[in-house]
């Protein structure tokens, strides 16, 4: 009996076998139409696969879309580094070229100084709650500064040296509202030229202010203004500015001209001091050259 059982299990697993063989030849060969049992299971491995799937994209997307965002968040920040050392590259450009057209009209300036020696000089230094009045340059007592000495820029007169230290000096702008910095200057009229005194600055108009003028002459607007040479501290000939307008004293015994100064008082870099002791280098190569 049991010898008959273990037939008949091996005989049922022979068949199986062979139904199964059958069943995937069957499926194998080329058919317009297949039979439902197929169809119901391709119909449900492909749901399967399809909620498997759906899933299994959705993460990925997401994931790829947060690589995508990070890669695009790294590119701005890209941006805007080379953006910002664009304008550093702008800013710098900027600078270089102001100074660069400040030096040539400073070398400009210093073909026609004949009769003094001009010491360049920078400014390092200025103080914001007297930014009108005082200033500090680059040179000092070893560069042959002197107290006293007069100060312009390539514009024109901007105010003599208050104070000297070793490597750096104190300038006193005619801007500043002492009374006692009086600068002798010429007033250039058509027909005749009017002595004045700079004394004072007045702040609101921002102009400087040339008094003593006597009451009979008469000052023109748009007079062009320079430094008279009188006094032994200011040179003759350096720019003042320009007559905008004339008005009497209180007394009604002299005048007061209101003068456009033709440097500009804010905007200073590159200014050179006068030193009136020291003849120019040029007098001394054509001196040496008479020598020989």
């Amino acid at each position: 009996m049991p010898q008959f059982f273990l037939n008949k299990r091996l005989i049922i697993l022979l068949v199986s076998v062979i139904v199964l063989v059958g069943l995937i030849g069957f499926s194998l060969r080329e058919r317009d139409n297949i039979s439902w049992p197929e169809q119901f299971g391709k119909d449900m491995i492909g749901f399967g696969q399809s909620l498997v799937s759906k899933p299994v994209n959705y993460v990925g997307g997401v994931f790829e879309n947060l690589k995508d965002l990070q890669n695009t968040y790294k590119e701005n920040e890209k941006l805007k580094t080379r953006l910002d050392e664009l304008v550093k590259l702008e800013t710098q450009v900027r600078d270089l070229k102001q100074d660069n057209d400040e030096l040539r009209d400073v070398l400009d300036k210093k073909e026609s100084l004949t009769d003094y020696n001009p010491i360049q000089a920078t400014v390092i230094a200025r103080n914001p709650d007297r930014w009108q009045e005082l200033l500090t340059i680059d040179k000092g007592e070893v560069n042959g500064i002197k107290s006293d000495m007069a100060v312009i820029s390539s514009k024109g007169l901007i105010g003599k040296v208050k104070s000297v230290n070793k490597f750096s000096s104190t300038i006193e702008l005619i801007s500043t509202n002492n009374t006692k910095n009086r600068i002798s200057t010429i007033i250039q009229g058509e027909k005749q030229d009017v002595n004045g005194w700079i004394e004072g600055y007045d702040v609101e108009k921002k102009q400087i202010l040339i008094k003593k003028i006597v009451n009979d002459v008469k000052v023109e607007k748009g007079s062009k203004v320079i430094t008279s040479g009188l006094g032994g501290v200011f040179p003759k000939g350096l720019v003042v500015g320009e007559v905008t307008d004339v008005q009497p004293d209180q007394y009604g015994l002299t005048q007061t001209a209101y003068v456009k100064p033709s440097a500009d008082f804010y905007h200073l870099e590159h200014v050179m001091v006068i030193d009136r002791d020291m003849p120019p280098p040029e007098e001394d190569d054509e001196a040496e050259g008479d020598a020989q």
